[in-house]
């Protein structure tokens, strides 16, 4: 089946305390957005959109270099609303689409695979990617049903209750989608949270209510999915990246 990839690089990033868009803060010289392209290049995709927002030209300055169609988010309410941009540019697609945050650069192209042929495999519709945190503060958490794959819902950190914020398996922000179940349900996401923001995750939800098959798969490298929101964490993605260096090359 076709593959298409769309990269949120939209925000801002308030907390990394300068107005550079996120994406194009710099990890041992390069830019985050270039290895995240880089990784979504390496599946050869029918297609790479990127969704920009924030300072919109200067993201598009940077990536010129790549070959991706631009899609643009404003104002910013949401990764939801990120997808519904991108709907335009994939006008008629009826493939897989995976979804990747242009701030998160140390996922592997080998997990991507993995998870693309879990979600065939599983014959699912809708695949979010998944690790287990000592911590998971801050994380959106994963709901399954009881020993199964299959996925009742994902509740960020901000609207899950406390029983739910027990619970250490946490969504990483990457999804594999069969792309006209993921248009249709994204018709039917609401503001209707703690942000009043249209949130990407409640696709789940909504695919669970209509009945269709919806997964997780699991990496078991927890240093994929580091996010990266604080001049803190950049240096620590900078170290992970290095050994992802180190280790593929």
């Amino acid at each position: 089946m076709a593959l298409a990839v769309i990269i949120m690089a939209a925000g801002k990033g308030t907390r990394m305390q300068s107005d550079l868009p996120k994406v194009l803060h710099k990890a041992n010289g390069r830019p985050l957005i270039d290895y995240v392209i880089e990784t979504a290049q390496a599946l050869e995709p029918a297609k790479i959109v990127l969704v920009v927002g924030h300072l919109a030209q200067d993201v598009i300055s940077a990536t010129a270099k790549f070959e991706v169609a631009i899609a643009l988010q404003e104002p910013q309410l949401g990764t939801g609303h990120a997808i519904m941009q991108a709907e335009a540019q994939l006008s008629g697609f009826g493939g897989e689409v995976l979804i990747l945050s242009g701030d998160a650069p140390l996922v592997h192209a080998s997990t991507l695979r993995d998870l693309i042929a879990f979600h065939r495999s599983a014959d699912a519709v809708a695949t979010v990617l998944t690790a287990e945190l000592d911590d998971p503060k801050g994380y959106g958490r994963v709901l399954r049903e009881k020993n199964a794959n299959s996925v009742l819902k994902i509740v960020e950190q901000k609207d899950a209750t406390e029983t739910e914020q027990c619970i250490q398996e946490i969504n990483s922000g990457v999804y594999v989608f069969n792309a006209p179940v993921l248009f249709e349900a994204l018709g039917q996401i609401t503001t209707n949270n703690a942000q009043k923001e249209y949130y990407l995750t409640d696709v789940f939800s909504i695919c669970c209510g209509n009945g269709v098959h919806v997964c997780a798969f699991k990496t078991g490298n927890a240093d994929e999915i580091v996010g990266i929101n604080t001049p803190e964490q950049l240096l620590v993605a900078e170290q992970l990246l290095q050994q992802k260096k180190n280790l593929f090359s």
